[in-house]
């Protein structure tokens, strides 16, 4: 797997780092810049077409997606980019390429998180997923109990299509998190399970990141959402690195 990376800020670069130990990557190249050290397994992107993949972490990516449908190869965005995502679904299809947008810590992990419990739980009766953004903590709102250092948070309503409910909590500093609840009914009465992960803000985007990019290949032709194939998503992030606490409570 050769990819081409455009770096923008630090998820990029810690992104890169991170694909560095990934064992299908045969070439990290990249965009507009020259590497210095010949030991770092970097390259400089002379010929985008050379590459299967391109990722970009801009917060504005439309030019960067436009560049790799030019040059015929597929796409890993970073942020959500909704009407990207809509407007270049049947481009990218008819080149046989693929889009993925959303490789992040709400649009990536949390909903994988949360899909793949559901799946492997039977008689679901509630599901519930959240995540952190940076901001001013709320002071009311739902209990989220996210794993520590981030803990428990108040979070606000956020509409979502995988979840019964959904919230996100605001958190100061460096730290982010995200959380799946499910609760199901069992011979033995209700049992809620919880898993969640909880780490430096900016470490988790760019694993979210770099499991997006290492995974592309294995989604359909278009434009998708990582959770889209969430199990795969989840089981490459954990074999990245990423580490999930679960906690089961049974009864009411």
């Amino acid at each position: 797997m050769r990819l081409a990376l455009h770096q923008s800020g630090e998820v990029g670069t810690r992104a890169g780092r991170i694909l560095l130990a990934e064992r299908s990557l045969t070439a990290l190249g990249l965009i507009d810049k020259h590497p210095t050290d010949p030991e770092s397994g970097l390259e400089h992107v002379e010929v985008l077409a050379t590459y299967d993949a391109l990722l970009t972490d801009a917060t504005d990516p439309d030019d960067h997606i436009e560049m790799a449908l030019n040059a015929g190869v597929s796409c890993v965005v970073w942020v959500d980019a909704e009407q990207a995502h809509a407007e270049y679904h049947d481009a990218f299809e008819e080149a046989g390429l693929q889009l993925l947008t959303g490789c992040n810590l709400a649009t990536g992990i949390a909903p994988s998180l949360t899909a793949h419990e559901v799946a492997i739980t039977d008689a679901v009766l509630e599901v519930t997923s959240a995540w952190t953004e940076p901001g001013t903590p709320r002071r009311r709102g739902e209990a989220v109990p996210f794993p520590e250092p981030v803990g428990s948070r108040w979070g606000k309503p956020r509409p979502t299509e995988y979840a019964d409910r959904a919230f996100v909590a605001n958190v100061s500093g460096d730290w982010a998190a995200a959380m799946a609840r499910v609760t199901a009914a069992s011979e033995s009465g209700v049992i809620t399970r919880i898993v969640g992960v909880s780490d430096l803000a900016v470490h988790l985007e760019a694993l979210a990141f770099a499991t997006g990019a290492a995974l592309v290949s294995s989604y359909p032709a278009g434009s998708s959402w990582p959770a889209d194939l969430a199990d795969a998503y989840l089981a490459q992030a954990l074999d990245a690195g990423l580490d999930v606490a679960a906690h089961t409570h049974y009864g009411n």
